[in-house]
Formats: structure tokens, sequence, C-alpha cells
């Protein structure tokens, strides 16, 4: 058997896909036997941070969608990365998924090691370095953009942190968004947030930026009363990370949903 020769001009490349479909030996790709969007990848939505006066407030929706399709009408986006710290997860779900888990066991790992936490600064300097890690699989679609927040106790205050794809690590003020429906979530925060803003103002404003953001964007979920699906909601304080029961955060949409139907959020 002898290899065949062509002429520069009709080399058919370094593709050996490509040499076979000159002698007709190509198979139809598999993605042509699929159902569209059967190979869609999961992709969590849209999260949200903020400061205000006791510290940091992280919240959630719980919907995956995958295409047009929702994948997970459950998905957990705000997690506890230690006691004092938390991250909230936007884009691919799976490698999303997997980071987090990795980032909370180094910062065991760590303390175990050294007898004491690495500091805030370094946690999220440590998330920056696994954000830049995972750029390959961002570069084929795979997109994780994290957002980190925790109480520093070193300096007695909250501190909110931003991601891009290449694990660039920008500190934000004030507060923060991430995933598709980020545009509108943060412009209700814009609206009403103010630093002297004690806990029960700040939880309400990220219900009600969760709330705007699933009405304008159909890849976030907003509240399901009849399967009792609410975004999860953490604050993180000097007394470290909790997560709001369900029933609270079920109380506080309800509360939002009468002043929608009033006519109060356009006030």
């Amino acid at each position: 058997m002898t290899l065949p020769l062509f002429k520069p001009s009709d080399d058919p490349g370094p593709s050996f896909y490509a040499l076979l479909a000159r002698f007709g030996n190509v198979s139809p790709p598999i993605e042509a036997s699929l159902s569209a969007g059967s190979l869609a990848v999961p992709h969590a939505t849209t999260v949200v941070a903020s400061k205000y006066a006791d510290g940091v407030i992280m919240a959630g929706d719980r919907r995956a969608t995958a295409g047009n399709l929702i994948s997970h009408r459950t998905m957990e986006k705000v997690f506890a990365a230690d006691r004092w710290s938390g991250v909230a997860i936007a884009g691919a779900a799976g490698p999303a998924s997997e980071m987090v888990k990795m980032f909370q066991l180094q910062l065991q790992h760590y303390e175990k090691v050294e007898g004491h936490a690495l500091s805030l600064e370094g946690k999220a300097n440590q998330l920056s370095g696994m954000v830049r890690n995972h750029l390959p699989a961002a570069m084929q679609g795979m997109v994780v953009v994290p957002i980190f927040a925790g109480y520093d106790r070193r300096r007695g205050h909250g501190r909110l942190f931003a991601y891009d794809v290449t694990g660039g690590r920008y500190e934000e003020e004030d507060y923060v968004a991430s995933g598709s429906g980020s545009l509108f979530a943060r412009t209700v925060i814009k609206l009403g947030y103010q630093d002297s803003n004690d806990q029960d103002t700040a939880l309400d404003l990220m219900i009600r930026a969760l709330f705007t953001a699933a009405d304008d964007d159909s890849a976030t979920g907003g509240p399901d009363s009849m399967r009792g699906i609410y975004p999860t909601v953490a604050v993180i304080t000097e007394d470290g990370y909790a997560q709001l029961g369900e029933a609270e955060i079920a109380e506080r949409f309800g509360t939002v949903l009468a002043d929608f139907t009033r006519g109060g959020a356009s006030a």
C-alpha cells in the first residue's frame, strides 16, 4: 500500500479528517445523529453579592439551563468556602461545582498544615489561580466566573471580589453580580444600595434584584412557590457564614410580589 501524493496546490492540509473526506471514507459526524441541544453544557445563571453595615450578603437563583432547556431547578450556586467566606458560581455548572469543592479542600488543607486560616486576600488569590488554570476549558465554551466574598477579621469589615475568565481578580467596593441576568440584578442593587443598609434592607434588596433578573432573563429562575424553590441567600459577618432558611426567603419574596402587584416596583 502506498501513500497518496498531492500537488502543493491540492494539499488537504494537516487534518486527517480532511484527508479521509477526499477519499470518501468519512462517516457522518456524531453531532448529526444527536438531537439539537443534547450536547449543551448546563450553565448556572445569576448570582449577586453586596456589602452592608455588618458584612456581606450573597445570593443566587436555583436554575441551570442547557441551551433553551431548563436542566435543573434546584441547583445550589452559593457555598461556604470556609467559616468566614463564601463563593458563588456562574457559568458551566459541572466545572464550577468541582472548582468550589477543590477550593474548599485547599483552604482546609492550608489551615491544617499551617495551623491558621489563610487571609481573605490569600483566599481570593487562590481562587484567582484556579480560574486562570481553567482557561483552556473556558476557551472551549465551559466558562466559570465566580464571585468571592468574606468577612475580613483583620480589617473588621466585609469584602467582595469579582473575577474574569482569565483569572483576573478585582475587589469591588459595594456590590457585584455575575451571570446572564447580572445586568438587571446589578441595576436594582445600584438604585437601592447604601453603605448604611442594615441586614433586613440588604436582604430585601438582594431578593428584589434576583426577582427582577428572573422577570427579564429567561435563564434566571424566579421563586417557585408550587415546588417550594427559592433562591439561596447567605450572610457573612464577624460571626461567620450563615445560610438563611427557605421559610424566611419565601416570606420576603411574598412581600416583593405584593409590592409588584401594587405597582410598588415602578415607584
